[in-house]
């Protein structure tokens, strides 16, 4: 009996999906496969080719075993079919993390040094080896030798300096940033040093513990006579150590300690050191926190002073209170030349406290700084006072203070009566034209004073007019500061017309004044003029342009007696064309009379 069979020859027998039933009811969806909480998401079947082989060797049907048999390959390959494409989707996954462990290994082996060669933190005594080193911290894994090679130039560059130590006198170290260890290592160089007489250790990034490098050095050096250590946060501590070591040091004469963080417990360890010392001329103590009780210590160290010149506290807190002890160590001091006490705060009170107390003083101040010190119209009263009193005051500085033109009436006043300051500076003080006027009419008959600034106070073209027409042929005034003075174009023309008669005036500063091309212009034509005594001429931030520049070269080139040496125009609109103008005259004046002119744009 003929039978017909079929053998597959694919790996995989065929099989037909059909949408089924749950046995809930609920359609299962097509070529998905649902399990108690499982489910594998459809897969749509790949049909293969499949040879088929039939032969007659039986009947037409196949026998029900066959068809069982089937069935359960069918129920097979649903559940198959889906694991299949998991295991495609895992096995590249899996296969890209195993290369990439391996490559890890690789590369770990190739760059991390062997454990022999790794540098410990605990065995400190082991023996650096040579290759790279590595660490955590950023920019560090750099190579041993990099390190080595900057400690042996840090070296060369210390034996330079300790060279410059021996061979010089005067020896400016400043900004180094060598530190305390450094500071050790070039005190050496200090003891017995029969050569530098000057030295600057400024802003080198030392402390109070690289103070202890001068103990025992500066005891046997007989020929420094400044020691300079501003800028170097050695605080009081430092300030002490330091004074420690100067009581048997009689030799430096000037001590500089500025912006050091010296406070009161400091200026009292420098306070106790003047007490004993008699070697020291200047102390500056600028820039520093010092307070009322610190200045009351100072103020008690010039009670017993006698050779103390120069003593500087700009900056600091002293206010009225420490004004107040001040005063009462100057009236029993005899030594004192030079009082700075710039940005103090001290205000009217502290002013008429110090004022009184100078008044008393048995010496010869020859400088007084009290700007920047809330000073009005009232504490200005005080300073005439004084100012009519001196017999030795050379220098006054009332730099930004408050005193308007009631207060400038009564230095004006005074100066009248004085014939022995040079020097007085009332820049920004709120002084219009009233005031200043009344500062000309007191320079009518003073011949002494030849330094005048008042820049920074509106006087405008009525208050430099009132100044010109005195200084056209009175007063000795040498040096003018009219900067920031809202003069304008105007102003100008009235200065123009006084340096054509004035014979004294050898630098003028007229800044930001506005003045413009009409200004420069009318300046320009009075430069042609023979000037025997202008040599600097400063015109910078006056919105000149071109035009103004070749009116000042025509007249540079047109006036072959000229004496101007430095004309300064930075910070104005010139192009290339004016700048071009005024080299050329600069060229000019140099071929004619090879007389040289620095000209700044």
């Amino acid at each position: 009996m003929g039978s017909t069979s079929a053998i597959s020859l694919c790996s995989h027998p065929k099989f037909q999906l059909r949408r089924r039933f749950d046995s809930d009811g609920s359609k299962s969806d097509l070529f998905g496969y649902r399990a108690p909480g499982v489910y594998l998401p459809p897969v749509v079947p790949f049909r293969r080719r499949c040879l088929v082989v039939k032969s007659n060797g039986g009947g037409s049907r196949r026998p029900a075993s066959s068809r069982r048999v089937y069935r359960e390959s069918q129920s097979v390959s649903s559940v198959v079919a889906p694991v299949q494409q998991l295991a495609s989707f895992f096995a590249p996954a899996a296969s890209f993390f195993a290369v990439t462990f391996v490559m890890w290994k690789l590369v770990e082996k190739l760059l991390v040094p062997k454990k022999g060669r790794m540098t410990s933190s605990v065995d400190s005594k082991a023996p650096e080896q040579g290759g790279m080193k590595w660490s955590i911290s950023a920019g560090s894994n750099l190579l041993s030798g990099f390190g080595a090679k900057i400690e042996r130039e840090s070296k060369l560059k210390l034996n330079d300096f300790a060279k410059e130590l021996r061979s010089f006198s005067s020896v400016d170290l400043s900004g180094r940033n060598f530190g305390d260890e450094g500071l050790f290592f070039l005190s050496e160089s200090l003891g017995y040093n029969q050569t530098a007489e000057e030295v600057s250790f400024a802003a080198n990034g030392i402390t109070a513990t690289g103070i202890k490098a001068f103990d025992g050095v500066l005891q046997a050096n007989i020929m420094l006579k400044t020691l300079n250590l501003s800028g170097n946060a050695i605080g009081d501590d430092g300030v002490k150590l330091l004074c420690d070591i100067l009581a048997n040091n009689n030799g430096i004469q000037k001590l500089q300690l500025n912006s050091t963080d010296v406070g009161d417990e400091g200026a009292k360890a420098i306070a106790e050191l003047l007490k004993t010392n008699s070697s020291l001329r200047v102390v500056e103590l600028n820039n520093n926190m010092i307070d009322y009780s610190g200045f009351t210590s100072l103020a008690g160290a010039l009670l017993e002073n006698n050779t103390l010149r120069n003593l500087h506290l700009k900056g600091n807190y002293g206010g009225a209170l420490g004004a107040n002890a001040l005063a009462k160590g100057l009236e029993g001091n005899k030594s004192l030349r030079e009082l700075h006490l710039h940005g103090n705060s001290i205000g009217d009170e502290g002013v008429n406290a110090l004022m009184s107390g100078l008044a008393l003083h048995k010496g010869k101040l020859t400088l007084l700084d009290i700007g920047n010190n809330s000073i009005s119209a009232r504490g200005a009263f005080h300073v005439g006072g004084y100012i009519k009193k001196t017999k030795s005051l050379l220098w006054l500085n009332l730099y930004m203070n408050d005193i308007g033109d009631e207060g400038a009436g009564h230095i004006a006043d005074a100066l009248k009566q004085n014939r022995t300051i040079t020097t007085i500076d009332l820049g920004g003080n709120n002084i219009h034209a009233e005031g200043v006027t009344a500062l000309a009419e007191a320079l009518k008959d003073n011949s002494v004073i030849t330094f005048l600034e008042v820049g920074y106070n509106p006087i405008g073209p009525d208050g430099v007019k009132a100044l010109s027409e005195v200084l056209k042929f009175n007063g000795n005034i040498e040096t003018l500061k009219l900067g920031w003075c809202q003069i304008g174009a105007k102003g100008a023309e009235f200065i123009a017309d006084m340096l054509k008669y004035n014979t004294t005036i050898r630098v003028l500063d007229l800044r930001a004044n506005g003045l413009r091309n009409e200004g420069a212009s009318c300046l320009a034509r009075s430069l042609k003029v023979v000037n025997e005594a202008l040599t600097s001429l400063d015109l910078g931030f006056n919105e000149i342009r071109d035009d103004g520049a070749f009116a000042i070269s025509q007249a540079l080139k047109a006036n072959e007696d000229v004496t101007v040496t430095s004309l300064n125009l930075s910070s104005n609109f010139l192009t290339k064309f004016g700048q071009s103008a005024l080299t050329d005259a600069r060229d000019h004046v140099y071929e004619m009379s090879e007389k040289e002119i620095n000209i700044f744009f």
